[in-house]
This record gives C-alpha cells, sequence and structure tokens, in this order.
C-alpha cells in the first residue's frame, strides 16, 4: 500500500511540474513608448537668404504607407484604398510647401522616386491617418549618405481645425487660401529639426554634400568615366576624392544634362502640386468623416448604460454599426458628388505635355525612368560627336 502511495506520487510529481512550468505567465516583449506628440510648433522660417552653400536641392520620394485590414474593412475598401493611396502624393506635397515657406533651403521637389542629383532626400512611411491623427516615420539622407533623420512624428487634430461645413456646392466652394492644415505641426517640427542638422555641418561638409550629388549624378550618367572622383571615409560615406577640372569637357556636359534634368523634375513637381490642389476638398472631407465617426463611437462607448442592457455589448456594437453605415453613406455621397472631377484635369494634361514634348508615356513614375534613360543615352551619343 504505501510502495503503491509513493510510486503514485511520484507519478503525479512531473506532471504537477509540468503543470506549474505552464501556469507560469510567459515573458512579454517589451512594450514600445508611445510616440510623443509634436504639440504646437513654430516653423523655423528666415527673411535673410541662407548662404549659397547652405541652400540644399532638396527631393521628396513619394511617402510609402502601411494599411491595416482593420481600417479598409471599417471605412469601406474602395474609398479607404482610393483616398490612402492618393494620400501618399498629398502628403509630401504639404511637407515640400512647409519647406520652401521655411525659406531656408534651395529647390524643393516632390519626385516619385529617389534621384541621384539632389543634395538631400527625404522618404517617409505614413504609419496611422485617420483624420483624428496621423502619424508618420521619416527618414532624410544626404548625398553622402549621412543620415540627417530617422524619426516617429505624430500629432492629433481637434474639430476646430476642420471646415464647419463639407457640402461643398458653387455657391460654397471650398476655401483652400484659408484652410490650414491640421497637421502642419508635424511639417514644421519636420523643417525644425532638418534646420537644426544643418547648423552642426561646417561649411566645408555642406560644400562637400553638393560636390558630391553633382559627381554621383555624373557617374549616374557615365560610370566608366566618373568612377575614381569619389571614394568612401572610415564612416562609409561618399566623399570627393579628385575634383574634375572646371573646364573638363564632360564636366561641362554632365551640368547641362543636370540643367535638363531639373527642368524635368520641375515640371514633375508641378504635378504633384496639380495632384495635391485638385485632391484637397476631397481629402478634407475624408478627414473630417473619419474624425467625426471616431468621435462618434468614442461618445457611445462612453454614454450607453450596459446595465440597462445587461452585460452583453450585443446594443453597442449594433447602434455602433448603423452610426457607421449612416455616416459612410453621407460621407459616400459628399466624396463621390467632389471627386467626379477628381485628376481629370490639370494633372493628366501634365502627363500628355510630356508624351508630346519629351516623347514620354505612362504614369509620372515610368516617364522618371524614361527620362533618365533619355538623358543617359543621350550623354553617350554626344561622347562619341566630337568636339
Amino acid at each position: 500500500m504505501t510502495l503503491n502511495k509513493v510510486y503514485g506520487f511520484s507519478i503525479l510529481l512531473p506532471l504537477i511540474a509540468t503543470f506549474a512550468s505552464c501556469s507560469q505567465p510567459s515573458p512579454q516583449e517589451p512594450i514600445e513608448p508611445p510616440i510623443p506628440e509634436v504639440g504646437i510648433v513654430e516653423l523655423e522660417a528666415t527673411v535673410l537668404e541662407p548662404e549659397q552653400y547652405q541652400l540644399l536641392d532638396i527631393g521628396i520620394k513619394v511617402f510609402d504607407i502601411v494599411i491595416s485590414e482593420e481600417e479598409s474593412l471599417d471605412i469601406g475598401e474602395w474609398i479607404f484604398t482610393e483616398i490612402r493611396e492618393n494620400e501618399t502624393h498629398y502628403l509630401p506635397y504639404v511637407l515640400r510647401s512647409t519647406l520652401v515657406a521655411s525659406n531656408q533651403w534651395g529647390p524643393v521637389r516632390v519626385l516619385p522616386l529617389e534621384d541621384p542629383s539632389m543634395d538631400l532626400l527625404i522618404s517617409a512611411t505614413v504609419l496611422a491617418s485617420d483624420g483624428q491623427r496621423l502619424t508618420m516615420q521619416v527618414e532624410a539622407k544626404d548625398s553622402t549618405g549621412r543620415l540627417w533623420l530617422d524619426k516617429d512624428y505624430t500629432d492629433q487634430s481637434s474639430a476646430a481645425d476642420f471646415p464647419v461645413s463639407t457640402r461643398y456646392t458653387p455657391s460654397n466652394q471650398f476655401d483652400s487660401a484659408n484652410f490650414t492644415e491640421p497637421f502642419q505641426d508635424i511639417y514644421n517640427q519636420v523643417n525644425n529639426d532638418l534646420v537644426d542638422v544643418r547648423s552642426t555641418l561646417s561649411t566645408q561638409e555642406l560644400i562637400n554634400i553638393k560636390r558630391v550629388s553633382q559627381l554621383v549624378y555624373a557617374g549616374d550618367l557615365a560610370p566608366e568615366s566618373f568612377a575614381e572622383n569619389l571614394g568612401r571615409n572610415e564612416l562609409g560615406r561618399l566623399t570627393v576624392v579628385t575634383l574634375p577640372a572646371p573646364d573638363d569637357p564632360q564636366l561641362e556636359r554632365v551640368n547641362e544634362m543636370r540643367q535638363r534634368h531639373h527642368l524635368f523634375i520641375d515640371t514633375v513637381d508641378q504635378y504633384y502640386e496639380s495632384l495635391y490642389e485638385e485632391m484637397q476638398a476631397a481629402y478634407v472631407i475624408w478627414r473630417k468623416y473619419s474624425y467625426d465617426q471616431i468621435e462618434e463611437e468614442m461618445a457611445a462607448s462612453e454614454s450607453y448604460d450596459f446595465n440597462s442592457y445587461g452585460r452583453s455589448r450585443s446594443y453597442l456594437t449594433l447602434t455602433q454599426r448603423y452610426d457607421r453605415y449612416r455616416w459612410s453613406k453621407i460621407f459616400e455621397m459628399e466624396y463621390q458628388d467632389l471627386s467626379l472631377g477628381f485628376s481629370n484635369e490639370i494633372a493628366p494634361a501634365i502627363l500628355e505635355l510630356n508624351e508630346q514634348v519629351h516623347g514620354l508615356s505612362g504614369t509620372m513614375e515610368e516617364q522618371y525612368i524614361q527620362w533618365r534613360r533619355i538623358l543617359q543615352q543621350l550623354f553617350e551619343l554626344e561622347e562619341e560627336v566630337p568636339d
């Protein structure tokens, strides 16, 4: 009897140990702290134009975006996808306008892809955008490969940031001149952060950025001719090893090609400006709708007395679904009314102009790639023609 008890107990011990180990809480992954809101930020602008070496040419690449399945289903997939995709072209132009308004930089352009002729390239990923909150990760690198920014920015809007009425008609048109971007503080902060980084660089470092971008573009046109002019320092950044002579005929051709390229990307930037202007009113409607929907659901969650309807959340769920459906229909009607001519006027005309003038076709991204190929081929042909 005693032996059986001992034997039985010996079997139970590993089982108890197993259950005990299962009941131990598994180590949790560390929770990342929330991104602090930028708050109220005044744009660091200057009246006096900075020194020439400080006026960096800036390219802002069309933003990337993160879309969760839940967001898409909440709003309605076709509308949500269309808006968020166009948002990737809209938001870069807001940043571009902010940098221009600061008077701190050289030419600032929105571009479909990375551009080898730029002194400073900015890219961003929109992590969240629902009218109430905007969160994005911004990265900025100069031509040498130096990282200026790698930072998350977020801010929250309020009802006062939106027009009282979004029922735009011929007699009640959207007033873009008096509309302030709800998340303008984010863009102001990005500009100010870039100005802060620039202030830490010496005159020679800023001059080197401009020289490197010139030679990077030269290497993009003729890799074999300019391969020896650039090297990397101990930090892995590009630096000038040897400068071509100022009267070098190849460098003169490169500078001519670069000027042609900049004229073309000025047209590209104009294309994104047109998209911005065409979609601004529709985008404001989308943000206002989304903001109101979030506020409605938060208010509903706080006001319902669950004791009156049992402990079930079914009543709240049904009510929220009805409210969401009602608001989505209102938004859909307003959005469709406004977007009937959306992107059917100025922007396609620019694409058509590029086709007529440059022989380019396709989307702006495709035209941009074609244009770079044309310049490379043109440079090669000119090299073959004796002076």
